[in-house]
């Protein structure tokens, strides 16, 4: 059976020698977008690619009429599928992507291989730290395989626009889910949020909620009792974060709780406040 949502260290170790098996180094840094690549070059797991937030698993020119896209938009899904078979990807590789970060980079590569349609993708839990917790060996020799043959299929990962989320003020039928820390929900964190808040009835759900002490996701019937108490209809769930990457973690969460449905604003935070036409709240 594939692995669709999380993988431990000791199930990857099993299989790291399968020439069936992708892995793909996600680490990255907000406030430094070259330190993923130094920590891949430093050590990674051995056969692992590095896949670059800022330019893999992004695209940021502007939308058709020139519009900003926010900080991480997504990039078109065929150039995403060329990237994915640049790694290798094939119809059916079990693809594991990993970070140092509990997940917060890796389930954005998760969520945009099930955007695409590729179902065998999962995380790393408790990522780097997880695998070397168990003693086992990183390597500093660049990784490539053989070029994949993956093909985009149906999603079942879809988005919103910024323009259905302002409807959805109006007419509220969906819950919004902001992933960020909260004093960045707040308006208070003007170093990642120069324009700082967030979109009004939204709920702060932090992304590291998710995650035990050891940096693990928490069991699937404790996430689900959580994500419980703030969504009614999982299908009826926005969730966004400050550039669409952490608010992955939440689906990832969700998912993993057997909550499946809730969608992506990909543009989040920092696409919505770009537009002055667009309310803002503060506070709690």
């Amino acid at each position: 059976m594939p692995y669709t949502t999380l993988i431990s260290a000791t199930d990857l170790a099993k299989n790291i020698r399968d020439t069936n098996w992708v892995v793909l180094d996600c680490r990255h840094d907000l406030a430094n977008p070259d330190a993923g690549r130094s920590a891949y070059a430093a050590g990674h797991i051995p056969g692992a690619q590095f896949a670059d937030v800022e330019t893999d698993l992004s695209d940021k020119s502007p939308g058709p009429h020139g519009e900003f896209r926010g900080r991480h938009p997504l990039p078109e899904r065929n150039a995403f599928t060329e990237t994915l078979r640049r790694w290798g990807v094939t119809h059916s590789s079990q693809v594991v992507a990993y970070d140092a970060h509990g997940g917060m980079f890796a389930a954005r590569l998760w969520w945009m291989l099930r955007w695409i349609g590729h179902e065998s993708a999962a995380v790393l839990d408790g990522g780097l730290q997880a695998w070397q917790a168990l003693g086992l060996p990183l390597s500093t020799e660049p990784a490539t395989r053989p070029r994949g043959n993956v093909e985009p299929h149906s999603s079942r990962m879809l988005t919103v626009s910024a323009g259905e989320v302002l409807t959805n003020l109006s007419n509220p039928t969906r819950t919004v889910i902001d992933a960020r820390a909260p004093d960045r929900f707040r308006g208070e964190n003007e170093t990642l949020d120069p324009v700082g808040g967030h979109i009004p009835g939204a709920i702060n759900r932090f992304f590291k909620n998710n995650l035990q002490e050891d940096g693990r996701f928490k069991p699937a019937d404790q996430l689900r009792s959580e994500f419980s108490a703030l969504v009614t209809v999982p299908q009826a769930t926005i969730m966004q974060c400050g550039s669409g990457v952490t608010a992955c973690h939440n689906l990832l969460a969700m998912e993993v709780a057997g909550l499946s449905g809730a969608v992506l604003y990909p543009g989040s935070w920092s696409e919505w406040c770009a537009d002055p036409a667009h309310p803002v709240a503060t506070g709690s």
